[in-house]
């Protein structure tokens, strides 16, 4: 089968397209024939060599999710798996492969009416969005920043936030284009990167109950100065690198307000939990409540492409390979 695997941490060229074995489902493993591959932001943060303290290596095949059909089973997996169309957390490495391996408890049935390109924009980004909000306790009537809100993530969080009565849904992107497509999607003010103006000059609003931060990166400190009293900011995300060493001193600057920061990972969410709202993600999709946005569909052997168009911000919502 045809897999890409990092040949070398760095640039998106460090992409290499190579035949593999097709891999033999083990023990609570079904093998997926892949026919959608989500290409996120940590795909590229892990590709730049940014987290090889956690035990990444070169060689190793990006990627954490796809859909498409179970083709085989395990030993000791129900055989009624076989032929169903599904969606598959493969871990933090597996996807950009033709035919992938995932757990049986990481495998999500997919609604007849939802595609596979749909489904892996929302199946990782959305349960990200929808836990990542509850972690930071955001209520109705609450406002809210999320920070770098054009890709996957930023957009499940403004509509989920519309959804939950957010008041104010404040969004940092690059563009006027940007900012009118994300305030269709719930977004009622639209920031520059920085978050400090609008673009066209217009204030920003402050003092935000909660900000979802998917960016990280130098400028971590002035966004956790825009909290309000009792303000909650959750990091996600790390797309543009770890913040300052520094950081938490902006944190005791709001001492008096009571701000906090947290992080947030889907790994602390229990099994059950996570396969729930997915799939009650998907059916929300069917029904239009929520709306995967495709950025573009590329064949596989083109995953350079993609990582490239990551890298130089190009990307409203996801990107998605194809074998």
């Amino acid at each position: 089968m045809r897999a890409v695997t990092i040949r070398a941490f760095g640039d998106a060229d460090g992409l290499e397209l190579v035949e593999l074995p097709e891999p033999i489902p083990a023990t609570d493993q079904v093998l997926i024939g892949t026919e959608a591959i989500g290409v996120g932001g940590v795909d590229a943060v892990i590709r730049r060599g940014t987290l090889s303290s956690y035990g990444f290596a070169v060689g190793m095949i990006p990627g954490s999710e796809v859909a498409g059909t179970v083709t085989a089973v395990g030993h000791d997996v129900d055989p009624s798996w076989l032929g169903r169309r599904v969606w598959a957390f493969t871990g933090t490495s597996g996807g950009y492969v033709e035919q992938a391996l995932a757990r049986v408890a990481d495998v999500t049935v997919l609604p007849e009416q939802l595609s596979s390109v749909d489904a892996v924009t929302l199946g990782s980004a959305a349960p990200v969005a929808h836990f990542a909000l509850a972690h930071a306790h955001l209520a109705p009537g609450e406002s809210l920043l999320v920070r770098g809100a054009a890709g996957s993530i930023g957009i499940a969080a403004i509509e989920l936030a519309a959804r939950a009565g957010a008041t104010a849904i404040a969004v940092t992107t690059t563009s006027v284009e940007r900012g009118q497509r994300l305030r269709t999607l719930g977004a009622t003010h639209v920031l520059d990167r920085a978050g400090d103006t609008a673009p066209g000059g217009t204030t920003a609003p402050d003092g935000f109950d909660v900000i979802l931060d998917i960016v990280s990166g130098p400028l971590t400190p002035s966004f956790i100065g825009r909290l309000g009293p009792n303000g909650r900011m959750v990091t996600v995300g790390l797309v543009g690198g770890q913040p300052p060493a520094d950081f938490g001193t902006a944190l005791l600057a709001g001492f008096q307000r009571s701000i906090s920061f947290g992080t947030f990972s889907l790994n602390t969410v229990p099994m059950a939990d996570l396969g729930r709202v997915r799939a009650e993600q998907f059916d929300a999709a069917v029904r239009g409540e929520l709306h995967p946005i495709v950025h573009e569909v590329l064949p596989l052997a083109h995953a350079v492409e993609a990582h490239q168009r990551i890298d130089a911000g190009e990307v409203f919502g996801r990107i998605v390979l194809k074998p």
